[in-house]
């Protein structure tokens, strides 16, 4: 990860493809191109994540507003998220009138389950599993709470594509799965996303919603009707085209993050303090970052810190992180905005500064995230992990 490490002339020879034919918009003018790259990329998603219906956006924060409000999400109703995420989590909620409710994380670095458990009301919607740096929350009890009391589930699969839950691709597991495809992702467009389900439904809902409500009967765009109201959330075929090639190199990424992750985490195992974030039962995670516990928070930002000074890069405190923790969100929590929100929100949201994460905190203070790079080559990533351990060592 990411995967603009390797773009190459397959990339250049899809963009290409798109700029020969000098049709740039994923829509309409039939008779001026040979090639759809969105529907090709969309068809090759479906394929890989194993499911009926796939269909691409701007971004991934576009792929959650579109699949929140494709699911019937809206005005009012709470959806449960962790407080471990990227801000594109809460954004996409509050951005469809609904209520971002937060809830503590566990050593799997994802949803508690006994925590969504107790934060369900009437008001509750949906439950939004957020898959972060590569690996899951503990879907099998969140799909039986969904079941329970009737929720929608929504799985943010953004930094997890590539990963597997009784092997069952992440995003497809739940009502509605969303990827993000950004210049950071371990497959990237430059920029795009995705939703991807099995509900009929809601893929109509999320394709004629994010081209302001085009029904796409038809070959005559300004003939299409418009049964709802909809916005711009589409992508371009140039992003598109980028992620054709991308796609069809996902596997051999995978292949390469599992081996370098694999060398990194047999010497961590050597230093008895290290241990690592949980996998659930049936889990595997794409390997995109190894993810470990240190003993207290103190000695894991020591060590953190002597990481950086000895050129170990690309390792994360996510603590004390200002976009991927809840500590740093202030701006949500007091709804510091540039407009404003509806009644709802301003008077649903709860008071975040009076309820306690300290179940969170004593979690995300002792861990530590490594990306882990695919140009590396197997040579530097032995030293790397030599280099961590004596790091470590050196600071316990």
């Amino acid at each position: 990860m990411p995967g603009f490490e390797f773009f190459g002339e397959e990339e250049r020879k899809e963009v290409n493809d798109v700029l020969n034919s000098g049709v740039l918009m994923r829509y309409g003018f039939d008779n001026a191109r040979s090639d759809w790259k969105a529907l090709e990329l969309e068809k090759l998603l479906a394929q890989k994540m194993e499911v009926k219906h796939a269909h691409l956006v701007s971004s991934g924060t576009a792929a959650l507003s579109v699949a929140l409000i494709a699911a019937g999400i809206g005005s009012g109703d709470e959806v449960i998220m962790p407080t471990f995420t990227f801000v594109a989590t809460f954004e996409a909620i509050l951005s469809v009138g609904a209520i971002p409710i937060l809830v503590n994380i566990d050593e799997t670095l994802g949803l508690d389950p006994d925590a969504v458990a107790e934060a369900i009301t009437k008001k509750t919607k949906a439950i939004m599993p957020v898959h972060m740096c590569g690996s899951m929350s503990n879907l099998g009890p969140l799909k039986k709470l969904c079941k329970k009391h009737k929720l929608k589930l929504i799985e943010d699969a953004c930094q997890a594509i590539g990963g597997s839950y009784k092997n069952k691709p992440l995003g497809s597991i739940g009502d509605i799965g969303c990827f993000s495809f950004d210049y950071v992702k371990t497959i990237t467009c430059g920029e795009g996303g995705a939703i991807v389900t099995n509900n009929p439904k809601y893929y109509t809902n999320a394709e004629y919603f994010s081209d302001h409500g085009h029904d796409h009967i038809g070959k005559d765009r300004g003939a299409d009707k418009h049964p709802f109201i909809g916005y711009n959330f589409r992508i371009s075929e140039l992003h598109a085209a980028v992620g054709v090639a991308q796609i069809q190199k996902l596997d051999s990424f995978l292949a390469t993050q599992k081996k370098y992750f694999t060398i990194i985490e047999n010497a961590l195992k050597t230093i008895p303090q290290v241990t690592f974030r949980e996998i659930p039962k049936g889990g595997e995670q794409n390997y995109s970052f190894i993810s470990f516990f240190l003993p207290n928070k103190s000695v894991t930002k020591k060590v953190h810190a002597a990481l950086g000074t000895a050129g170990i890069d690309a390792s994360f405190y996510w603590f004390d992180n200002n976009w991927h923790y809840h500590r740093k969100w202030r701006h949500f929590k007091h709804l510091k905005t540039l407009s404003y929100y509806s009644n709802a929100i301003y008077n649903q949201l709860p008071n975040y500064d009076k309820i306690d994460f300290s179940d969170s905190d004593k979690i995300m203070s002792r861990t530590i995230s490594c990306l882990i790079k695919l140009s590396w080559t197997e040579e530097e990533v032995k030293l790397r992990a030599e280099k961590m351990v004596a790091v470590i060592k050196e600071n316990l």
